[in-house]
């Protein structure tokens, strides 16, 4: 990280200095007003605000919370260890991220001077840029969106160990700079910025969720996921199965418990959304179009194209012009 930059976010706090001087406890007043410990983004963010950053406070536990906004933690240098939900121990090291949707509770054990995290505090209305600019839509971006909303039920949480991965590190670093700097026409740098980490991390989904066993079955759908996404036009169950090595009954039940579609839903999903995207984008005829997802069946294909998209695809073409 930029050495200036660094040196700014490690300043020792109001907050620190009344910890460091014999206060151990962390004053719940500064984060919520409620009896339990949820943290509200209207005592983290001004009003009108959708994102804001701030360095994680250090040198004293913080206890068991919930938060009503999506939380995105960046491990600057040194680390720090995180309880999710109770049960699932994370250690950040200097390059990590962890995003933490509003079903998660969090714990932070205490950290040290040189153990610098940054905690960027968002609302949900906040991606709406972003996941549009990730552009057509596929698995992996149906993925992201539902960990990071509230409802979701597949996963709380996404961690990835992006230290070696020199764009994630650049843009993360970008928005922080941008974030300390206010000024009004940033939010939509930051948004714009958002949007390419989204679509680069989108690229490395072997650096998620590596080293926690309690992730096991997500990290087996996602990898899935990864694989439509790139085999959609001749993917198999059974390759996936002996890639993964994981038997076919095992990779169905997963992906059904987690997302509620098997195997060939999903890689129908994916073929109908690669095929709305090259009637929309390309000149290809629809026959073309047909061929380059895979189908050979026409009657088969316009049918589920009508049942997706409420029109034929020659209409999709027109209708979206």
């Amino acid at each position: 990280m930029d050495r200036e930059l660094l040196n700014y976010l490690q300043k020792i706090s109001p907050e620190e200095e009344r910890i460091l001087n014999g206060q151990n406890d962390i004053q719940k007043e500064l984060y919520t007003s409620q009896e339990n410990f949820v943290i509200d983004s209207k005592k983290l963010l001004e009003k009108g605000r959708l994102i804001e950053v701030r360095p994680h406070t250090r040198f004293a536990h913080f206890p068991k919370h919930g938060h009503t906004y999506v939380e995105m933690v960046y491990m600057c240098s040194g680390s720090t260890t995180h309880v999710i939900n109770d049960t699932d121990k994370i250690q950040l090291a200097e390059g990590d991220l962890l995003f933490l949707n509003q079903n998660v509770t969090q714990e932070i054990l205490p950290a040290s001077e040189n153990d610098i995290a940054v905690n960027f505090i968002i609302l949900p209305q906040f991606f709406d840029r972003p996941f549009s600019m990730i552009g057509q839509d596929n698995v992996l971006r149906d993925f992201l969106i539902s960990t990071l909303s509230k409802g979701n039920t597949m996963s709380n949480y996404l961690h990835f160990r992006a230290k070696d991965v020199l764009p994630v590190k650049n843009l993360v670093e970008n928005m922080i700079w941008t974030l300390l700097n206010k000024r009004a026409e940033n939010d939509t740098i930051i948004q714009t910025t958002m949007g390419l980490l989204f679509m680069n991390l989108s690229q490395f989904t072997d650096k998620l969720n590596q080293d926690n066993p309690h992730q096991y079955d997500r990290n087996i759908v996602f990898a899935v996921l990864k694989y439509i996404e790139i085999h959609y036009k001749d993917g198999t169950l059974a390759d996936i199965s002996e890639e993964l090595k994981q038997t076919p009954y095992t990779i169905s039940r997963l992906l059904k418990k987690h997302t509620t579609f098997n195997f060939k839903e999903l890689l129908q999903q994916r073929k109908l959304q690669q095929a709305a995207y090259l009637l929309n984008q390309t000149p290809l005829s629809v026959e073309s179009v047909m061929s380059a997802i895979g189908y050979d069946n026409s009657s088969y294909f316009y049918r589920k194209f009508r049942e997706k998209y409420g029109c034929s695809p020659k209409e999709f073409r027109v209708k979206d012009k």
